[in-house]
């Protein structure tokens, strides 16, 4: 009897939203298995025995709860200390197959529970070397063989004496994962659901005193018109604001759907245990005293308990949620702000933040369609809202303010996946230290603070803002406006300066302020003064009322050149604002012709007239500053070109050794070597110079040749091997920056000179140096730098720019998580500022760019695949027009985070520090 590791339990959301924790089998679940087969019915023990049987003997039970977890293994799927699930292989001896069959619990058929334990069971499978998977099953268990079916292995069935034998290989293909995907996000979205969309809530802690939170929950619930039945729950209390209370949920005569808990942080647990017993669907716990103040254990518990009794929770330390849509009508908040309905879904981690937030949004008029503040996102987190968004057919625009991410590569796989049909705009406050200045090599030290969350948001196609008016003004566009086709901008307006602050924030963001159509200028002459403008900006003059606002604003938009349009005021004593906004207003919205471009307002005025503006089908955003209608005019353009452009494929390189790469790391990692400067414990390894060029040419990426030696007469005959002129390189566990200490001689054309810089190399390193490499001396091209480095939060970032000895000096790089589409390695040759040397600067003769992607993208496919490697620095590269040669490589390796199985849904750990 062994023992299993942690990683192979998880709790894990069913297809109707529920939750239930899946587990290895224990001897001790004898008992546990004897109260399922008293709950299974004939049916379902004739389907799975082929027979009827009767009660199991305690030797039969303790066989069956005793596993090796190798070659016989079995999981259960537990629901409130209960199993109501197992499944379990059995080896064929001496084989890579295994035998698998299921039970299921009546009551718990068509929740997806088979198919999610064969995700589970064929991951732990993998692992243990079996390849195949093979069941009989009778041919009326329809229910088993949907599951194989459903799965997306490719399955073999065959019929004979009675029995479906079905066989199938159980390595993750894409149809595969493609079905677990898609499993998980039905399941996830309902879970959401179950949350946002309840038919009954019980408010545990309402309060009689108005201006306490557990009052102001309860009575922003019973004001905003929720749609189904409000149980105030208090412990003495009759009622509270004239409503029936109950002293537990339990005592509740109906069933309760959401439970919120507004009660002291020690009783949290007496809540959730209540609501357990009573069959609550989901939690919203409001009170705080958790992980935000050092009590992870208690979070934890929280957590398990919950998802244990099938339930999911938002929370805890958190303001509530909000459902807008008038089917459910639910405000289960303690803010004075009660959103307006509209189409942006919007989640805050921060729940002080939170109320102003919903303030800002009511100030400008913005709707939500469903708001969460997530506290501590200890269960449900952005991820999960994600999901839920994705298919919420009220929901055009996503808003996050994040504080930390809790599984952000799962948040990267899910937000390209959304922003391709919804906009994500993203508010991140902290710093993700993805490295540091003191790091050993070249990467490391160039991977600043926050450059992991950019390249995940610009990979995902994630509009990130910087503040919170940055956050609602791009919603504005988003939401009201169409997306621009381009990002040539017109800009109107009745005033030259801001116009021309209009324009400068323009061309600093990216858009462009082209001369106008003929056609446009000429429709404008006879619609303005003869004092006016009818360049590109458009000055009306200030004595332009509505009427030459309205033609315009039409001229403008008809013109074919033009892809938005910002329209500015600035109130003159002769013309009414009002009057001018509802010409915007009603050009913008007009049926015919119709317009698809977007148009943004600019009221520099105290009393702008939003409320005009927001009127109507096609209501126009409205900013008070010229520079913040051009910014989020900018990201709406810039999200539109993301989305229009090819997402780019995965990178696949089949001669890619990773076998060979993975046999040199376990070598290194079996015997380290002191780290630069004696290494931390726990930092892994260093590479000597051979193991790292093995490891590039088992990714067959080209270094330049290399002789590593040890005296004056092999460094002799390696310059002869690889050609003069030669460069001397020192080398040594402990020896990094070898320029900056002297380590390197280059331009060594004969033998004297060669021998003589290899003594002064011993002298000046001394012990740091135990040998050194002849290399030929390469010259021409261009240096470029492309490494790895570990995010501890976001794993491996790949990292190109200009390189050298300068490289850290003007740090002129770009930064990408893996894993790398061909897409993500184009969009890294083109980031740097020195990108214009690699094709043809001032008459040079253009780099080998497919060579040199090639080199970027192998070494994507190999930091996304070994996991050990902790840093790679290839610097120099040199691109030349015949080719690409890595000059210089170091890669430290390191034991890997412990992951969980690949292939599996699972929620992430409850209690963990979210970075």
């Amino acid at each position: 009897m062994g023992e299993y590791p942690a990683r192979w339990e998880a709790d894990v959301v069913l297809a109707d939203g529920g939750t239930v924790h899946v587990r290895p089998i224990r001897p001790d679940d004898a008992d546990r298995l004897l109260d399922l087969f008293h709950r299974l019915s004939a049916e379902t023990v004739y389907l799975r025995f082929f027979t009827p049987v009767g009660e199991p003997t305690r030797a039969q039970l303790e066989h069956l709860a005793c596993v090796d977890y190798e070659d016989r293994m079995a999981l259960v799927a537990t629901l409130g200390g209960d199993v109501v699930a197992v499944a379990r292989y059995d080896r064929r001896r001496g084989s890579d197959e295994a035998e698998v069959a299921f039970t299921v619990q009546d009551d718990q058929q068509g929740r997806g529970l088979g198919t999610l334990l064969l995700e589970h069971l064929a991951a732990v499978a993998r692992e243990q070397g079996i390849r195949r998977f093979f069941a009989e099953v009778l041919p009326g268990n329809r229910r088993m063989l949907a599951v194989f079916a459903e799965a997306g292995y490719e399955v073999e069935s065959r019929l004979e004496d009675g029995l479906v034998t079905v066989r199938f290989a159980i390595e993750p293909t894409p149809e595969a994962r493609a079905r677990i995907e898609a499993r998980e996000h039905l399941a996830e979205a309902r879970s959401v659901q179950r949350l946002l969309a309840p038919s009954s809530i019980a408010v545990v802690g309402a309060s009689r005193r108005p201006g306490t939170i557990g009052h102001e929950v309860l009575r922003n619930l019973l004001l905003g018109g929720f749609s189904g039945p409000v149980y105030p729950v208090h412990p003495q209390a009759r009622s509270v604001a004239g409503v029936r209370a109950y002293p537990t949920v339990e005592d509740i005569p109906d069933h309760v759907d959401l439970a919120v808990a507004v009660v002291p942080a020690p009783a949290v647990m007496g809540v959730v245990r209540s609501c357990a017993r009573a069959g609550v669907h989901g939690l919203v716990v409001i009170s705080a005293g958790f992980a935000e103040v050092g009590r992870l254990d208690a979070e934890r518990e929280l957590v398990t308990t919950s998802r244990a009794w099938g339930m999911r929770l938002i929370g805890p330390n958190c303001m509530g949620v909000v459902n807008t849509d008038p089917d459910v009508g639910m405000n289960a908040t303690f803010s004075p702000y009660a959103p307006r309905p509209g189409r942006v879904g919007f989640a805050s981690q921060s729940g002080a933040l939170g109320i102003e937030l919903l303030a800002q949004a009511a100030g400008l008029g913005l709707g939500i369609s469903t708001f969460v503040s997530m506290g501590n996102k200890a269960d449900v987190s952005g991820n999960d809202l994600l999901q839920y968004w994705e298919a919420d057919d009220r929901t055009d625009v996503i808003l996050l303010y994040l504080e930390s991410f809790g599984n952000p590569r799962k948040f990267a796989r899910l937000a390209r996946r959304v922003s391709r049909t919804k906009p994500i705009v993203a508010l991140k406050s902290g710093r993700s230290a993805a490295g540091s200045r003191a790091a050993a090599s070249h990467t490391a030290a160039l991977a600043e603070a926050d450059v992991a969350v950019d390249a995940l948001f610009h990979q995902a196609g994630v509009i990130r803002v910087h503040t919170v008016h940055e956050l609602f003004e791009t919603a504005q566009v988003l939401s009201h406006q169409p997306l621009p086709g381009g990002r040539q901008v017109a800009i109107l307006s009745n005033g030259g300066g801001p116009a021309i602050l209009a324009a400068d924030a323009c061309e600093e963001l990216g858009l462009a302020v082209p001369p106008l159509a003929e056609a446009t200028r000429e429709r404008l002459r006879a619609v303005a003064g003869a004092d006016a403008s009818v360049g590109n900006p458009v000055d009306l003059t200030a004595s332009a009322g509505a009427p030459q606002y309205r033609d315009a604003l039409a001229a403008l938009l008809a013109d074919a050149g033009i892809d938005a349009v910002i329209v500015i005021f600035v109130p003159p004593l002769v013309t009414d604002a009002r009057e001018v906004a509802a010409a915007i207003r009603d050009v913008r919205g007009a049926p015919d012709p119709p317009h698809d471009k977007p148009v943004v307002a600019c009221f520099l005025t105290r009393d702008a007239p939003g409320d005009v503006l927001g009127e109507g089908p096609s209501p126009v955003p409205w900013f008070r500053l010229p520079e913040s209608a051009a910014r989020a005019l900018a990201h709406a353009t810039r999200y539109a070109a993301w989305r229009e452009r090819d997402p780019g494929r995965p990178l696949q390189y089949p001669d890619l050794d990773l076998d060979g790469v993975r046999a040199i790391v376990r070598e290194a990692l079996g015997a380290p070597a002191p780290g630069p400067g004696g290494g931390a414990a726990g930092s892994g390894t260093w590479l000597s110079w051979e193991q790292a060029v093995a490891v590039l040419e088992a990714a067959r990426v080209p270094v330049a040749p290399g002789v590593i030696v040890r005296s004056p007469a092999e460094a002799r005959a390696a310059a002869a091997q690889v050609g003069w002129p030669v460069v001397l390189k020192a080398t040594g566990p402990t020896l990094t920056h070898r320029t900056e200490r002297g380590g390197v001689v280059l331009g060594i054309s004969d033998e004297a000179t060669l021998g003589a810089a290899l003594r002064e190399l011993r002298t000046r390193l001394g012990d740091d140096m135990d040998a050194a490499v002849v290399q030929p001396m390469l010259g021409g091209g261009v240096e470029t730098i492309v490494g790895v480095t570990q995010d501890p939060t976001f794993g491996p970032l790949v990292l190109f720019g200009t390189g050298g000895v300068t490289a850290e000096l003007w740090r002129d790089v770009a930064f990408r998580l893996v894993p790398l589409t061909d897409r993500d390695v184009d969009e890294l040759l083109r980031s740097p500022r020195g990108a214009p040397l690699l094709t043809g600067y001032r008459g040079a003769a253009p780099v080998d760019l497919a060579a040199l992607a090639e080199v970027v993208g192998r070494v994507g496919v190999l930091a996304d695949a070994v996991d050990e490697i902790a840093e790679l620095d290839c610097n120099p590269v040199l691109a030349r027009p015949d080719g690409v040669w890595v000059l210089d490589v170091k890669i430290r390796v390191a034991a890997p985070p412990v992951r969980p199985p690949v292939g599996v849904r699972r929620l992430r750990e409850p209690g963990l520090p979210r970075a």
